[in-house]
C-alpha cells in the first residue's frame, strides 16, 4: 500500500468527534478503582468484533450506553435490572473511575466498560443484531450553532446504529436542550427503520432515574425531553 493510499484509507475512517478530551481531575479513589476494578470489568478497544455473551459470561439482553458521565444513573439502572447486561462507553477517566467505584461498592456484575470513542466502538466491535437497546442520556449539546455539527445524534450515526439493533430494539435519548431535542426528534423520525413510541416526546421511563442535576433544573423550570424509538 502506497503512502497516499494509506492516507486516503485513514481519512475514510475519520469522523467529527462529538467530544473533547478535557483534563478532568481524577481522584485517588477513582484512580484506585481504574487500577483494581478496571481489569475485571473493563474491555479494551480493539478493531475486532466483540462476543458480548462471552464478555458478560451469559446470554441476556444487551443494552449499549453511550456517554455515561459519572455513572450514577448507569449503576442505578444496572442494579435495578439485573436481568440485563449494560455495555457502557465513556472517554473521560474521572467518570470511568467513578463507575468502577460504584460497580465495586454495589457489587454489580452486569456492567462492562469500554473507554473509547463510541463511533469507533460501534463500527469495529458491535456485531449486527447484537443490541436490545441503546441509551444516550444528556449527550453534549454543543449549543453554539457553529458547533452543532459535532452533535452525536445525526442521520449518518443513526444509520450506522440501525444494523446493530435487533428487531424491536429501542433507542432512548434524553436531553435538557430543547433545540437538540427537536433535532433528535427529526433525525429519528426520518429514519425509516424506526418508529416513535410516543406522539413526539415520551414520558420519562421508570428505569431512567432523575439525576441531581436534572432535579435542580426541573425545580428551576428547565425542560427535559425523552425520546424512545423502536426498530421496526
Amino acid at each position: 500500500m502506497t503512502e497516499e493510499t494509506a492516507m486516503t484509507e485513514d481519512l475514510k475512517h475519520r469522523h467529527i468527534r462529538s467530544f473533547v478530551l478535557r483534563q478532568g481531575r481524577v481522584t485517588v479513589a477513582q484512580q484506585r478503582a481504574v487500577d483494581t476494578v478496571g481489569p475485571r470489568f473493563g474491555i479494551p478497544y480493539t478493531a475486532a468484533p466483540l462476543d458480548l455473551d462471552a464478555a458478560f459470561g451469559r446470554s441476556a439482553p444487551k443494552i449499549l450506553e453511550i456517554g455515561f458521565g459519572m455513572g450514577d444513573s448507569t449503576a442505578a439502572i444496572a442494579a435495578a435490572h439485573p436481568e440485563n447486561d449494560y455495555l457502557c462507553l465513556e472517554v473521560h477517566t474521572p467518570g470511568v473511575g467513578n463507575l468502577y467505584k460504584l460497580i465495586d461498592e454495589m457489587a454489580l456484575t452486569n456492567i462492562r466498560v469500554i473507554q473509547h470513542d463510541a463511533v469507533e466502538v460501534l463500527r469495529d466491535m458491535i456485531a449486527d443484531g447484537a443490541l436490545d437497546g441503546v441509551h444516550i442520556f444528556f449527550p453534549d449539546p454543543w449549543h453554539k450553532a457553529r458547533h452543532n455539527k459535532r452533535r452525536l445524534i445525526q442521520s449518518p450515526f443513526i444509520a450506522k446504529l440501525m444494523p446493530k439493533l435487533k428487531s424491536a430494539g429501542y433507542i432512548h435519548v434524553a436531553t435538557d436542550w430543547q433545540d437538540y431535542a427537536e433535532q433528535v426528534l427529526q433525525v429519528l423520525s426520518d429514519e425509516p427503520l424506526l418508529a416513535n413510541t410516543a406522539a413526539d416526546y415520551a414520558p420519562r421511563p421508570d428505569y431512567r432515574p432523575l439525576t441531581k442535576f436534572e432535579k435542580r433544573g426541573l425545580n428551576l423550570g428547565h425542560g427535559v425531553w425523552d425520546l424512545v424509538f423502536r426498530r421496526k
